[in-house]
C-alpha cells in the first residue's frame, strides 16, 4: 500500500527518495506522537476516509479511484481508457478542502458516532 498517493504524487514523500512514499511505519509513529496511535488512526484509515467521504457525497467512482492512485482492474478498459479525471479531481479536492475549512471555522457538522461495543 502506498500511503496517501494522489495521482503520481505522494502526500508523504520519502525524505531519501522523493519519488517513493514515506514508509507506513513512519506515519504510524507520527499518529502515535499526536495522540492518534494504538491503531485508532492509520495511513490505511486515511485512505479509507479519502474514499468513503467522496463516495458518500456522490462523486464519480472513477474520479475517486484515480485520486487514490488506483489503477483500473479491468485490463481491457485499462488498455483503452487513459483519462486521469484531473479537472473533476480538482473540483472534488476543492469541495473537500471547503468542507474541512468549514469544520475548522466552527461549522455545524454531524459528529461521527462510535460503533456500539
Amino acid at each position: 500500500m502506498t500511503p496517501l498517493a494522489f495521482g503520481s504524487d505522494y502526500v508523504f514523500r520519502n525524505v531519501g527518495d522523493p519519488k517513493k512514499p514515506m514508509n507506513a511505519a513512519t506515519l504510524n509513529k507520527v499518529f502515535d506522537s499526536i495522540g492518534y496511535g494504538g491503531g485508532r488512526y492509520t495511513p490505511h484509515g486515511a485512505r479509507s476516509t479519502a474514499s468513503t467521504a467522496p463516495n458518500s457525497q456522490g462523486w464519480a467512482p472513477d474520479t475517486i479511484e484515480r485520486q487514490l492512485a488506483h489503477t483500473e482492474r479491468d485490463v481491457v478498459r485499462a488498455a483503452y481508457n487513459h483519462s486521469d479525471h484531473r479537472e473533476e479531481r480538482r473540483k472534488m479536492m476543492q469541495a473537500w478542502a471547503d468542507y474541512l475549512d468549514g469544520i475548522a471555522s466552527g461549522a455545524d457538522v454531524t459528529p461521527i458516532k462510535k460503533r456500539a461495543a
